[in-house]
C-alpha cells in the first residue's frame, strides 16, 4: 500500500553532487527540500572531480570550504600539473597546464582549485543540507511526475520492494543525470554534437608509486598505440581511475570502441599499457561505460520542473567542467526558488534560470569539446571547434543576460570575459577583493550568499540612505573604500546591486535625482516583478 503523501516546497530528483548541492543551497535560504535518490549510501566508485574556483566560492558561501579542502588533502596531491605522456614509465609528450592553480592568486579569488572524490564530497554536502532541514529519501526512484497549476505530484517507488509513496511539491529540480527520465518524459531533446566516442572509466588498485609518487601531477593524458585517455591517481599512487576514450586505431570507429570489451583481462591490459609495466599487479574495482558527447537540453524547464546538471548538459570530462557547471546551475535555481517560495519575488523570476544558465551550458560544453579534440582526439582532425578559451574566463568570467539583469549600453555580446577586468558589470560575478570585517580579513564575496546588497561608491550617500530605508526584503549596504571602489569601477557617487548568488544585477555610475525610485526599479528587475 502507498505510504501517506509527503508535502515539500521543493523535491529534488537525484542525490548526487548536483542534487545534494541544490538541497544545500536551498537550505541556505531556509527552504526545506526532499531529495529522492535511487542508490542507498551514495556513490561508491571513487570518482574524482576537479572543482573550479566558482564552485569553491559557492562552497565557501555555504560554509563547507574548510571541510572540502581537508577532504581533498586526504585524498589527492594538491597543485599538480596536467601533462601528456606515452605511458607513465615513458616520455612526456606535452605540458598542458603547469599547475592546477596556474594564474590564480588571492587577488582573483579567496579559493584555489582542488580535486576531491565524489564519495568524499557527497557526505559533506548532505550533512550541511540536513543540518539546515533538508531530507534525503534513499533507495527510491521517481516513476511518475504530474504537474498542475499549483505544484507537482511525484510517485516514488522503493527500488527493492516496489512500494510507492506520493510526494507533493511546489517545484521540482531534476538532477538525475544524463539519462534523465524527467527530461525524456517532458519531451525535451538534446541539441549538439551527439556521441563521438564510446568510453570507459576503469577504477583500479595498483602500486604506481615507482612511476608517480612525489611528482606534482594531477592528470596524466596517455596517447599510445594501445589507447588514448587519462589517469587520475590518489596521493599515495596506490589507486585511482583510468579513462579510456579510444583503443587501437582511433581513426576507425569500429576498432576504436573502448567499451566493446570490458572483460577483466582486457581492463588489466589497458591499465598496464597506460602504466608501461607489462606485469603490473592490478585489481579492478569497477568499470563504468559511457558515451562522450557534447549536448545541451533545448529547454531547461517545463512548467514547475527544472533540469540541472547532466540532465541539462553533457560534455566530455576534459577541463572538468561538467560537475562544476551543474553545481552552478543548482545555485542559480536555488536562490530564485527560495525568493519565489518566500513570497519576495514574482514566479516570473524562475524563467530567467534558463535564460542565464543555458548559454553557460552551451559555452562550457563547447569548451570541453575543444579540450577533448586538442588533448585526446587530435586524430579527428576536427576544425569545427571553438578556440580554447582561458580556463579563468570559463570558470569565473561567464556573462548572464536575462530579464533579471539590467541591460547595459553598448553591450558587446560576449559570452565570457577576463574576470580580472569585468569590474562589476551587470551580468558578471561581483569581483573579489580583500576587506576587513570585525578585525579579520574577509573577501567581498563573503558578504553575498543570502541577501541582496548595494555597494555604494565615494559620495554615494543618497544610495546608501535609500537602501537602508528599503522595505519588503532585507537589503544590505556596503560603503566602498578606495580599493573596493576601484575593483567595482565606482569612480564617483554611483552604486552596484549584487544578487544573493554574487552576480551583479544593476549599476548606476552617477547619482540619481530619486535614488529610492531608481533602486526600487532595479530590484523590480532583479526580482522579476517589473
Amino acid at each position: 500500500m502507498p505510504n501517506e503523501r509527503a508535502d515539500v516546497p521543493v523535491a529534488i530528483i537525484g542525490g548526487g553532487l548536483v542534487g545534494l548541492s541544490t538541497a544545500m543551497f536551498l537550505a541556505q535560504h531556509g527552504v526545506p527540500s526532499l531529495t529522492i535518490e535511487r542508490l542507498r549510501g551514495g556513490s561508491r566508485l571513487p570518482r574524482a572531480a576537479h572543482f573550479h574556483l566558482r564552485t569553491l566560492e559557492l562552497f565557501r558561501a555555504a560554509g563547507i570550504d574548510d571541510e572540502v579542502r581537508a577532504q581533498s588533502e586526504k585524498e589527492f596531491l594538491p597543485e599538480g600539473a596536467i601533462i601528456a605522456m606515452d605511458h607513465l614509465s615513458g616520455r612526456k609528450l606535452a605540458d598542458i597546464i603547469p599547475s592546477l592553480n596556474v594564474g590564480v592568486d588571492d587577488e582573483l579569488s579567496p579559493c584555489r582549485r582542488l580535486f576531491v572524490s565524489q564519495p568524499g564530497l557527497e557526505p559533506i554536502l548532505r550533512g550541511r543540507a540536513e543540518r539546515a532541514g533538508a531530507h534525503v529519501l534513499e533507495g527510491h526512484e521517481v516513476v511518475t511526475a504530474e504537474q498542475d497549476d499549483d505544484g507537482v505530484t511525484l510517485t516514488a517507488a522503493d527500488v527493492d520492494s516496489g512500494e510507492t509513496r506520493s510526494i507533493r511539491a511546489r517545484y521540482v529540480v531534476a538532477a538525475e543525470g544524463a539519462h534523465s527520465l524527467q527530461r525524456e518524459a517532458l519531451g525535451i531533446p538534446f541539441d549538439g554534437r551527439g556521441v563521438f566516442s564510446n568510453s570507459i572509466t576503469i577504477y583500479f588498485t595498483a602500486d604506481l608509486a615507482p612511476q608517480l609518487l612525489g611528482k606534482p601531477l594531477s592528470v596524466i593524458y596517455i596517447n599510445n598505440p594501445t589507447f588514448g585517455g587519462f589517469f587520475r591517481l590518489d596521493k599515495h599512487c596506490q589507486a585511482g581511475f583510468l579513462v579510456v576514450n579510444t583503443v587501437g586505431d582511433a581513426s576507425n570507429p569500429d576498432i576504436a570502441n573502448a567499451a566493446a570489451d570490458t572483460s577483466e583481462p582486457r581492463l588489466v591490459e589497458l591499465v598496464r599499457a597506460g602504466a608501461g609495466v607489462p606485469d603490473l599487479p592490478v585489481r579492478i574495482d569497477g568499470v563504468a561505460r559511457w558515451r562522450a558527447s557534447s549536448d545541451v537540453a533545448r529547454r531547461y524547464s517545463h512548467g514547475r520542473i527544472f533540469l540541472a546538471g547532466d540532465a541539462a548538459h553533457v560534455m566530455p570530462p576534459n577541463g572538468g567542467f561538467g560537475g562544476n557547471t551543474g553545481i552552478q546551475d543548482a545555485n542559480d535555481i536555488a536562490w530564485k526558488l527560495a525568493y519565489v517560495l518566500n513570497g519576495v519575488a514574482d514566479p516570473a523570476l524562475l524563467s530567467t534560470y534558463e535564460a542565464e544558465r543555458r548559454p553557460v551550458g552551451v559555452l562550457t560544453v563547447e569548451q570541453a569539446y575543444s579540450r577533448y579534440v586538442t588533448r585526446t582526439a587530435t586524430y579527428l582532425g576536427a576544425t569545427d571547434f571553438q578556440p580554447v578559451a582561458p580556463d579563468l574566463e570559463v570558470e569565473l568570467g561567464y556573462v548572464y543576460r536575462s530579464g533579471a539583469i539590467a541591460p547595459i549600453p553598448d553591450d558587446d555580446g560576449l559570452t565570457h570575459a577576463d574576470p580580472r577586468h569585468t569590474a562589476a558589470r551587470p551580468g558578471t560575478r561581483a569581483p573579489h577583493i580583500w576587506i576587513e570585517r570585525d578585525g579579520m580579513p574577509c573577501s567581498m564575496l563573503d558578504l553575498y550568499g543570502r541577501d541582496f546588497m548595494v555597494i555604494t561608491g565615494p559620495g554615494g550617500d543618497d544610495w546608501a540612505t535609500a537602501a537602508a530605508r528599503f522595505t519588503g526584503l532585507p537589503l544590505l549596504v556596503h560603503e566602498a573604500d578606495a580599493a573596493v571602489a576601484a575593483a567595482y569601477a565606482l569612480d564617483g557617487p554611483g552604486a552596484v546591486l549584487v544578487r544573493p548568488d554574487g552576480f551583479v544585477a544593476w549599476r548606476a555610475d552617477s547619482p540619481a535625482r530619486d535614488a529610492a525610485g531608481a533602486l526600487t526599479d532595479a530590484l523590480a528587475i532583479a526580482l522579476g516583478t517589473s
